[in-house]
Formats: C-alpha cells, sequence, structure tokens
C-alpha cells in the first residue's frame, strides 16, 4: 500500500505518499486511516512525521481528524495539487476548458445580469481599452472583464470552479496577449460580447463567448504535430 522513504524531505515524502495512496483507492472516501504507529512503521519515518503529513493533508480538505475517534479520508483530491497539474498541462487544453466555462457563463449571465454586473463588466472593458499598449494593464483588466462576466451568471458553483481555475486563465489571456502567432481578441470582440449581455441576449452571448477564443486554440492546434 504504502511505499516506505528512503530520501528526500521526509514530511513531504510523506505527504506525496499518503496522498499518492488516497488518490489511487488504497482508502476510500469515509475510511478511517491506520493509527499513526501503523503509519508510521508502513512510511519508515517518525510518528511526528506523520502527524506533520496528516496535519497538511487535514488543511487542504483531503483528511479530516475526528477527535477521540481517528483521521478520515474526506476527498481523493487534493485540490492545490490538481491546480498545480492544471497548469502544467497544455495551453490548448487549458483554452478548451476555459471556453466551456466562459461559454455557459455567458449564456446565464445574458439572462441574469443586474445593473450592478453591467457597470463592473463596462469599467472593465473601458479600463482594458485605455491601457493600450500597456501589456501588464490590459492583461489585468481582460481579467476583470471575464470574472464580472462569471459573476454575472450568478452561479455559485460556477463563479467557484472559474475562481479555482483562474492561474490557469490567466496564462492563457497573458500567452493570446503575448505570441504573436496566435490570435488576439479584440476589444470589439469584448464589446459584442458586452452588449449581447446588456440586451439579454442568452444565444448570441453564448456563440460570441465561444467564437472569443476559437481562433486562439484553432493556431493552437495547427501547431499539433
Amino acid at each position: 500500500m504504502l511505499q516506505r522513504i528512503r530520501k528526500g524531505s521526509l514530511v513531504e515524502t510523506a505527504i506525496e505518499s499518503l496522498r499518492n495512496a488516497i488518490e489511487k483507492g488504497d482508502w476510500s472516501v469515509g475510511d478511517r486511516l491506520p493509527v499513526e504507529s501503523e503509519l508510521s512503521d508502513s512510511l519508515g519515518v517518525s510518528r511526528n512525521t506523520v502527524r506533520e503529513a496528516v496535519r497538511v493533508l487535514v488543511h487542504v480538505g483531503m483528511l479530516e481528524t475526528r477527535q477521540g475517534d481517528g483521521t478520515y479520508v474526506r476527498a481523493t483530491r487534493d485540490a492545490g495539487e490538481t491546480l498545480r497539474r492544471i497548469a502544467r498541462t497544455q495551453l490548448a487544453d487549458q483554452l478548451e476548458v476555459r471556453i466551456m466555462l466562459e461559454t455557459e457563463a455567458a449564456k446565464l449571465a445574458a439572462g441574469r445580469r443586474t445593473d450592478q454586473d453591467l457597470r463592473h463588466m463596462t469599467t472593465a472593458l473601458d479600463a482594458r481599452a485605455k491601457a493600450g499598449a500597456n501589456l501588464q494593464a490590459r492583461i489585468h483588466h481582460d481579467e476583470r472583464f471575464h470574472h464580472a462576466l462569471v459573476a454575472a451568471s450568478h452561479n455559485s458553483a460556477l463563479v467557484e470552479l472559474y475562481d479555482y481555475f483562474s492561474h490557469a486563465v490567466s496564462q492563457t489571456i497573458e500567452q493570446t496577449e503575448t505570441d504573436t502567432d496566435l490570435p488576439e481578441p479584440s476589444q470589439e470582440d469584448h464589446e459584442l460580447l458586452l452588449a449581447a449581455v446588456r440586451r439579454q441576449d442568452e444565444s448570441k452571448a453564448e456563440t460570441l463567448a465561444r467564437e472569443l477564443l476559437k481562433p486562439s486554440l484553432q493556431a493552437l492546434k495547427r501547431r499539433e504535430p
């Protein structure tokens, strides 16, 4: 089940060993882990090392410690590690996910947006236009617009998922803005999307959101061997 630790940072390696065992299904959600002494023997480390590793996995939400009862598996994925894995995926994969999230968000936003939502999106787009050649400012305000668009969906699960994915979103925005071989979504493209949301045209908003990044995705696909 668990691989004995031979080298490297003991706590970090213990965390990785426990995480891998949970992800592989050695323990399922709701299962109680072996007691500290058993884990210590299995891993070949001290009980203090096991205790620290468990504490970290409790903090990230994979484990749950119940006073006087033991430690239980709460989730089979470490959200932070998943985010790091997403960051290591190909840009094309990230763009595909971003398109899926933003397309659904745009459709929902068109039906649910409030006047305040429109103000937030408009302010972000105006600032994006004024940024001009200031790349970092333009990227920042581009991100503001897309987050405001998702917030206007008023779907809390979608907002949380998008926020969780926001690091990869930032990477895709920066690369499409800086890579001269990738078509850059124009200010007009964004303005047309906002106009559709303002008119509460769900179908048009959905289509425009999908088309916004499609040229960049197609360019990336053409690069693939």
